[in-house]
């Protein structure tokens, strides 16, 4: 997956969102049917829109499947059990630096 190669839009077609992810469109609405959170506008010809919302839902599920290995059924587990939203990897990343940081911190008072 290409890291911010997504301009700041309203709408995405499955096209940008299947190029920018690397994979199939198939495999894109194939994860509509399977994660009720994706929920992509559709146009009056029928072509899905996804929303910036959209875009971070596919994020987690990516790297939920993609990445982490996990199985469709596990990655829904895994969204249903989170009881807020899930983080993003940038989100992730400021998180554990923020940790490191505070453990730097630690390391020099004493």
């Amino acid at each position: 997956m290409k890291e911010n190669t997504l301009p700041e839009k309203r709408y995405y077609s499955i096209g940008e969102l299947a190029t920018y992810f690397q994979v199939n469109a198939s495999l894109l609405r194939f994860w509509e049917k399977e994660f009720d959170i994706l929920k992509p506008k559709k146009n009056a010809k029928g072509n899905r829109m996804f929303t910036p919302q959209d875009v971070k839902h596919l994020h987690t599920i990516f790297y939920l499947v993609k990445e982490k290995g996990y199985t469709l059924d596990g990655a829904k587990e895994y969204l249903k059990n989170s009881s807020k939203e899930p983080l993003t990897i940038l989100e992730i990343i400021q998180k554990l630096q923020n940790i490191k940081q505070q453990l730097v911190q630690i390391k020099n008072n004493l």
